[in-house]
C-alpha cells in the first residue's frame, strides 16, 4: 500500500495543503496514521477521496453534499437510487439557478440600455433607476 505524505498527497490530489486539513476537519478525509516522527501517511484511498471531492466540486455539489454522497457510498443501506436522487435534485437547484441568472441579466441589460453615456455620475440613468422604488 503506497502512502503518501501531506505534501505529496496535495500535489497529487491538485489541492493545496490547507485542503487537506480542512477536509479532515470537514470529515470528508478520516485522520491518517502517523509515522514516529509524527509525519501523517495517507494511502490511495485518500488520494482517491480528494479527486472524488474535487470533482463533485467541479459539478457543483457542496461539501455538505459531498459528505453525504460519501456516506452514501460506505453505508450499508446505501442505493444507487439514493445516489441519482441527490443528482436529480442537484440538477434541479443548477436549473433554478439558471434561470434566476436569467432573470437578473434580463434586468442588468435593460438598466445598461437605458444608460446615456453622457453627463456626470450623479445624473446617471443606470444609477438612478437602482435607486427608483420601482421594480
Amino acid at each position: 500500500m503506497p502512502a503518501f505524505t501531506t505534501g505529496t498527497l496535495a500535489k497529487q490530489g491538485g489541492v493545496n495543503l490547507e485542503s487537506i486539513r480542512y477536509y479532515e476537519r470537514r470529515g470528508l478525509l478520516p485522520k491518517p496514521p502517523r509515522t514516529g516522527l509524527g509525519y501523517r501517511m495517507y494511502s490511495d484511498d485518500a488520494l482517491r477521496r480528494i479527486r472524488f471531492i474535487k470533482r463533485a466540486q467541479a459539478i457543483g455539489f457542496t461539501l455538505r453534499e459531498i459528505r453525504e454522497l460519501l456516506g452514501l457510498h460506505v453505508k450499508a443501506d446505501g442505493t444507487c437510487d439514493d445516489v441519482r436522487r441527490k443528482a436529480e435534485a442537484k440538477v434541479a437547484e443548477i436549473d433554478q439557478k439558471r434561470r434566476h441568472l436569467a432573470a437578473m441579466r434580463k434586468a442588468l441589460v435593460r438598466l445598461v440600455s437605458s444608460c446615456e453615456r453622457s453627463g456626470p455620475a450623479s445624473e446617471c440613468s443606470f444609477l438612478a433607476n437602482l435607486e427608483s422604488d420601482e421594480r
